[in-house]
């Protein structure tokens, strides 16, 4: 079976019915009333939402909306296994942003704000994602990342975020992901696998405000 589809069985398998009506609630805007109600479990939720093209195995946005909205720690690590392993599989140049996007959320913390204006994001869409995330440092750091990927779009890299973290004097974070890129190079170059700990491990994140 298509992994995101095993995904999926599996977040839903896990879900209550006070939480499957919570997510019904949450995409009222974005599913029609009459096929809301025919929803019964969170499968069928998730079938209208792929139909309608809200999630996709490249679209994971709506999905860890979702699940960040139930505070539920352990699908949305499933969700990260999903994407981890997605990452795997893709580009290069698309590996190294998804690992800059991870290293930035462990370390940059409350200092976000600074990197996201230097990334140019505006300060109304800095404040729309304080709001919808008002108490998860972590996917504030995320979404305002992806605000600057839709913004760059095809230009969107890793070099771009490296640039910016050292402009905002965050080297160390900066550092981890030139660190990050040259182990992936390496494990490329040799086709032996590079463990990533040695590196992550014994790196101090210390410097790196939270």
């Amino acid at each position: 079976m298509d992994p995101f589809l095993v995904l999926l069985h599996s977040v839903s398998a896990g879900l209550s019915s006070s939480e499957l009506t919570e997510l019904k609630f949450l995409c009222q805007s974005r599913v029609g009333k009459r096929k809301l109600e025919r929803v019964q479990s969170g499968l069928d939720l998730f079938s209208v939402l792929l139909e309608q093209n809200e999630m996709s195995p490249e679209n994971t946005v709506l999905l860890r909306e979702m699940l960040v909205s139930l505070r539920r720690q352990d699908l949305l690590r499933r969700l990260e296994d999903f994407e981890a392993g997605a990452a795997g599989g893709a580009a290069p140049e698309e590996r190294d942003l998804r690992a800059a996007f991870d290293i930035i959320c462990d370390n940059v913390g409350k200092d976000w704000r600074k990197l996201a204006r230097h990334l140019r994001v505006s300060d109304a869409k800095i404040e729309a994602i304080e709001e919808k995330y008002p108490r998860n440092l972590a996917e504030q750091v995320r979404e305002s990342l992806r605000v600057w990927k839709n913004s760059r779009r095809e230009d969107a890299a890793a070099s771009h975020l490296v640039r910016a973290l050292r402009a905002c004097r965050l080297n160390l974070v900066a550092d981890l992901i030139e660190e990050g890129q040259r182990a992936r190079a390496l494990q490329s170059e040799s086709g032996d696998p590079v463990s990533l700990s040695s590196w992550d491990s014994d790196s101090p994140a210390s410097g790196a405000s939270r």
